[in-house]
């Protein structure tokens, strides 16, 4: 401990926090004219938020390291840095689904369930993760209060783990999907098969950004199983590599290859069979009650009974072809004036 009254086991860095906000205040400014300028602020408005999440966190722990007495500056800046990877997992969540949206004669699930049932499985993680971030980090705690707080955080980086394992898999299937298909074996560079080349981008984008992610997640479940007395939270370093510079290189990644650079903004607008063209259909919607398709996102008991579908990718020549080359774009008035 620096001080025989300071809350940390070590001398905080002033340097580094003020690092590590400039950098994510940049990184989201971006974000944010990358939004205004692909328009998709529900596809990936997440970003930004995950980015000013940090912004905060680090800011505060800032002005913690110059006060290191504040019970109320440590418990902040300790849940603001916790709380705030989880938002990156949820562009995760999001842009996959926006991505069977757009190939959907191969989604092993319904586009919309990704959304529902991950995002649902990320507030519980967030509210176990703020609940017991803040009961471990504040020193005048029971000590009873301190074991469920463990117990919370506990649960919620294993529950992360768990959901990004499904998520991981999922994208696996649904790849191995589209090369047995074929959507995704082109090497040419026509105008047609780029959109093949966009798909195939976005899911090593997103095999990338799930690895990163997951790291972070590991390094957290060390350090609570560890506990107050561990290595991990007697040193500062691991904090700034795996909460700040591994999310920081995720935000980065995403800052280059922008998830809207490679999909249309409209979810209407999906690939042919032939992976070639776009069409704008009338978008796969599911007629199940929201709480069953909360239960049961992949239609379990559908299958066991047997139900006839009439899926709307099967009647594709109905459909208007979209104009080529506008990704990030709202595509639906040129296919309109296709029609």
């Amino acid at each position: 401990m620096c001080c025989d009254e300071s809350l940390y086991p070590y001398e905080p860095s002033k340097v580094a926090p003020i690092i590590f906000l400039v950098a994510f205040l940049l990184s989201t400014l971006h974000h944010i004219w990358l939004n205004v300028r692909y328009r998709s602020w529900r596809v990936t408005g997440t970003l930004p938020w995950g980015g000013i999440v940090f912004i905060a966190g680090f800011a505060v722990r800032e002005v913690s390291a110059f006060y290191p007495k504040n019970l109320n500056l440590f418990i902040a800046s300790a849940v603001l840095i916790l709380v705030a990877p989880p938002v990156y997992a949820l562009l995760n969540y999001i842009v996959l689904g926006r991505v069977l949206y757009y190939v959907p004669q191969l989604s092993p699930i319904h586009p919309g369930r990704v959304i529902t049932t991950f995002c649902g499985l990320d507030v519980v993680v967030g509210i176990l993760t703020g609940n017991g971030g803040a009961r471990v980090a504040n020193v005048n705690a029971t000590p009873a209060d301190i074991n469920a707080g463990k117990g919370l955080l506990r649960a919620s980086i294993l529950l992360q783990l768990v959901a990004f394992f499904l998520f991981v898999l999922l994208e696996y299937v649904f790849h191995r999907r589209c090369i047995n298909a074929g959507t995704l074996n082109s090497k040419d560079t026509t105008n047609a098969t780029k959109n093949a080349n966009r798909v195939r981008g976005i899911l090593y984008l997103m095999y990338i950004s799930s690895v990163i992610i997951s790291s972070r997640h590991v390094f957290r479940v060390v350090d609570v199983f560890q506990g107050n007395t561990g290595y991990l939270e007697q040193h500062e370093w691991p904090l700034y590599v795996f909460d700040g510079a591994f999310m920081f290189v995720n935000a980065l990644m995403l800052n280059i290859w922008h998830p809207m650079k490679y999909l249309p903004n409209d979810n209407k607008i999906y690939l042919s069979r032939d992976g070639t063209t776009e069409r704008l259909g009338p978008g796969w919607e599911d007629s199940r009650p929201f709480l069953i398709t909360l239960l049961d996102p992949f239609d379990i008991a559908g299958i066991f009974m047997k139900r006839d579908k009439d899926v709307f990718w099967d009647h594709e020549d109905e459909h208007p072809i979209v104009g080529q080359d506008t990704i990030g774009m709202d595509r639906a008035g040129e296919a309109a004036s296709a029609a």
